[in-house]
């Protein structure tokens, strides 16, 4: 979200405020954005606590008492929630529903939690927010309009891409220095993102080990910090025959990540449901070959620009990886990525933003 503040905050216009409420350990960051400067129309307010169940009860508990005395217009969550009790307009974004529709995916407090706060969040929005037309369509399905409630105002707002960032950069020194940071060197197909349940890593591991002769210099980087896992990666990789090939680099700092797309043999994304998938995107605007699935929001962006096979489906995640790793279909797909991201931008997304939270002021006024 620090990509969307920071255009919020850029894009700030005399007649719209940006307030960000911060972690009281994390102003630092918010303010290297812009805010607090005397000619931006934004602020910082260091006044949300850090650990995750206090600043969840923080933002019902004290929430509105702070919307009342700084004078916020209209209240924007954007992951999953918004105080219940608020006497502004809410706007809350929803960027998937697994955490209703398959709990078994996540840590069951977090399941708990989400899942009775997301139908009571979007019950009480104004405006809600998803980043998808799927996430859009899995939310009238998943959480139905009540006999009696008011009409749903829900707008589709994908996430965007740092240009600037994620681009093609022919041999470039800096990215080899960057991956040699981390433990990379080239050839690799690459992975990223957190590790759980539902980015199917367990299906690439298997996946790789079975094209690993054919490529005996190829290596497999999973990059990306732990998240909530049952240890069916470390499994996979323990028995794939190729333990020796992964490579695991834990978190990688926002320097790295282009450089990881960028100079990936393959980068593959088999998450087996996704409310967006920003992975997959960054790796499109950088040139890199993909191999993502189906059926989910990935879809709605990728174009042709990537080979995609069904979730979960281990033989066909095969195929693509054969297919991929040939130097002329790997070449046309990474030739399709830039132009196929190119409309996705954060100054978009911003912009769709503040139109969204003027629709939730007018509401109230209204």
């Amino acid at each position: 979200m620090s990509e969307l503040a920071r255009h919020l905050v850029a894009g700030a216009t005399p007649d719209v405020e940006i307030v960000l409420l911060t972690r009281r350990d994390d102003a630092p960051r918010w303010r290297a954005l812009g805010a607090d400067a005397p000619d931006v129309g934004a602020s910082v307010h260091a006044a949300v606590p850090g650990p995750r169940p206090v600043r969840l009860a923080w933002e019902q508990v004290a929430g509105p008492r702070v919307a009342r005395r700084l004078g916020i217009d209209v209240w924007h969550g954007p992951h999953y929630t918004v105080p219940l009790h608020c006497e502004v307009p809410r706007v809350v974004t929803v960027h998937d529903l697994t955490l209703l529709e398959h709990p078994e995916w996540h840590e069951r407090p977090k399941a708990f939690y989400f899942g009775h706060m997301i139908p009571a969040a979007v019950a009480r929005a104004a405006v809600s927010v998803c980043v998808s037309r799927h996430t859009a369509a899995r939310l009238d399905a998943v959480v139905p309009i009540t006999p009696g409630s008011p009409p749903r105002e829900v707008v589709v707002i994908p996430h965007g891409v740092d240009h600037a960032r994620f681009r093609p950069e022919p041999d470039s020194r800096a990215d080899v220095a960057a991956l040699e940071r981390v433990g990379v060197c080239a050839p690799y197909v690459a992975f990223l993102g957190t590790i759980e349940p539902r980015k199917d890593v367990p299906s690439l591991v298997r996946a790789f080990a079975s094209v690993a002769a054919e490529h005996p210099e190829l290596r497999l980087v999973l990059a990306g910090g732990d998240g909530w896992h049952d240890g069916t990666v470390d499994a996979a990789i323990a028995t794939s025959g190729a333990a020796d090939r992964v490579v695991r680099t834990g978190y990688v700092s926002d320097d790295v990540v282009p450089a990881l797309l960028r100079r990936a043999a393959a980068v593959v994304y088999p998450s087996l449901e996704e409310g967006f998938g920003l992975p997959a995107l960054e790796a499109l605007a950088c040139g890199a070959p993909l191999v993502t699935t189906a059926g989910s929001s990935i879809q709605e962006f990728v174009g042709d620009a990537a080979l995609l096979v069904p979730p979960g489906d281990t033989d066909a995640l095969v195929v693509a990886l054969r297919r991929v790793l040939d130097p002329r279909e790997g070449a046309a797909l990474a030739a399709r990525g830039p132009a196929q991201a190119a409309p996705y931008t954060w100054r978009a997304a911003a912009e769709r933003h503040v139109e969204a939270y003027r629709r939730a002021a007018a509401l109230r006024d209204g």
